[in-house]
C-alpha cells in the first residue's frame, strides 16, 4: 500500500491491488487530481475512511463507434420530450448525484469533500455537466473529468425519470468527439450502452 503525503505524485497504477487499490492519503487539490487522472487513477471513499485511490484492472469503457441506442431509446430520442444541456447547473447535477439513493449502497462517495473538489474542477474548465430537463424541470445527468486528450472520465449520472440519465449519456457521446469514455467499474446500465472491460494496460495507453 502506498501512501500519499503532501508530495505531488502517484505510484504506478499497475502497483495496484488485485482490488485495484492503488493508495491512500494525501488531498483533493485540483492539481492532485488532474495527476491522477491523466496517471489513470481516481479517488473512491466515503466520510469515515481515508482518500482511496483506485485503478481497477480491467477497466470499464465505452468507445464512442460502439454506443448501443435500443429502439426504445431511439424512440425516446425521436420524440424530443427532454432537452439537454452542457455545462449549465454542475453544482445541481453533482448534488443531485450525491443524493440519490442506490441499491446496495448505505450513504454515498460523493462527500462534500468531493463536491468541492469537482466544482474547483468545474471552474477551472476541467469538469463538465450534462444536464436532462423535462417540461423544465432538471431530472437527470451526468458529470465528468474532461483531460483534453480526448478522454472523458465519467464519474456519476442521476435520473428522477426513465430513461433521463441514459439519454443524456446517449446524447453526450453522440453531440461530441471522445475517443474513449472511461466508465470506470461494471455497470449494468452502461454494458446496456455498449461500455466494455479493456486491460488497464490498453487503458492507459489512450492516456
Amino acid at each position: 500500500m502506498h501512501y500519499l503525503t503532501q508530495e505531488l505524485w502517484f505510484p504506478d497504477a499497475n502497483e495496484a491491488f488485485e482490488d485495484g487499490l492503488l493508495a491512500m492519503g494525501g488531498d483533493l487539490s485540483a492539481e492532485r487530481l488532474l495527476l491522477a487522472y491523466k496517471k489513470g487513477v481516481f479517488p473512491w471513499f466515503e466520510n469515515d475512511t481515508p482518500i482511496l485511490w483506485w485503478s481497477p484492472d480491467p477497466r470499464f469503457v465505452l468507445f464512442p463507434e460502439n454506443l448501443k441506442v435500443s429502439k426504445s431509446m431511439a424512440q425516446v430520442l425521436r420524440n424530443k420530450r427532454f432537452k439537454v444541456t452542457i455545462n449549465q447547473d454542475f453544482g445541481a447535477i453533482i448534488e443531485q448525484c450525491a443524493s440519490m439513493k442506490r441499491t446496495g449502497q448505505e450513504g454515498t462517495w460523493i462527500t462534500q469533500k468531493m463536491i468541492r473538489a469537482y466544482t474547483k474542477l468545474y471552474e477551472l474548465g476541467y469538469a463538465k455537466s450534462i444536464e436532462v430537463w423535462y417540461d423544465n424541470a432538471l431530472v437527470g445527468g451526468l458529470y465528468g473529468v474532461d483531460l483534453g486528450n480526448g478522454v472523458f472520465c465519467g464519474e456519476s449520472m442521476f435520473s428522477k425519470k426513465s430513461n433521463a440519465s441514459k439519454l443524456g449519456f446517449i446524447w453526450f457521446v453522440r453531440n461530441t468527439n471522445y475517443k474513449l469514455i472511461d466508465c470506470q467499474v461494471y455497470t449494468k446500465h452502461l454494458e446496456s450502452l455498449g461500455a466494455e472491460d479493456i486491460s488497464r494496460i490498453k487503458f492507459l495507453k489512450y492516456l
